[in-house]
């Protein structure tokens, strides 16, 4: 696990590698981990657990915000793959590459979509628009990947 990975469990970044993670044993798993790669390289880490005192309103507010920008860019990204299908169609850009192309966007974005969803400890508001969308983008891929394999039926196979 990298100083990187950090956005990939923390809930919320505070200031300068202060993190806050649910008290579970997957967090403390991936946190004694970084601490072990930050002593091998020199550094020092420390793991502590805590309790808020206060202000705790405030903190849930922070990390709902937090994860509705990460969904805003996923929904962002669902309507930017609905107007990618609709040029290959209008373009009747037909073809096993296209369709390969559109597939493996799909897959990042559902990726990318489980993962805010693991740190979506409150379940903010747009969670579910966006696995709407995730699931309405699989259905136009899918309409599209018909349309590819029926122009082959018609046409025989395009070369890419």
């Amino acid at each position: 696990m990298s100083i990187k990975s950090l956005a990939i469990v923390s809930i919320k970044a505070l200031q300068n590698s202060v993190c806050i993670l649910p008290s579970n044993k997957e967090s403390e798993r991936h946190f004694r981990q970084l601490r072990k790669e930050i002593e091998e390289m020199g550094g020092e880490g420390y793991l502590f657990k805590s309790t808020l005192v206060g202000a705790e309103e405030r903190l849930v507010e922070q990390i709902n915000e937090a994860r509705n920008e990460e969904y805003t860019e996923i929904i962002d990204k669902c309507d930017d793959f609905f107007k990618e299908i609709e040029c290959e169609i209008n373009d009747k850009h037909f073809t096993y590459a296209e369709l390969e192309e559109n597939e493996e966007d799909l897959e990042k974005l559902k990726k990318w979509y489980e993962k805010v969803l693991a740190r979506d400890y409150f379940k903010v508001s747009l969670s579910q628009k966006a696995g709407e969308l995730i699931q309405q983008c699989q259905e136009k891929l899918e309409e599209f990947s018909d349309r590819v394999f029926q122009y082959e039926d018609q046409h025989g196979r395009k070369k890419n």
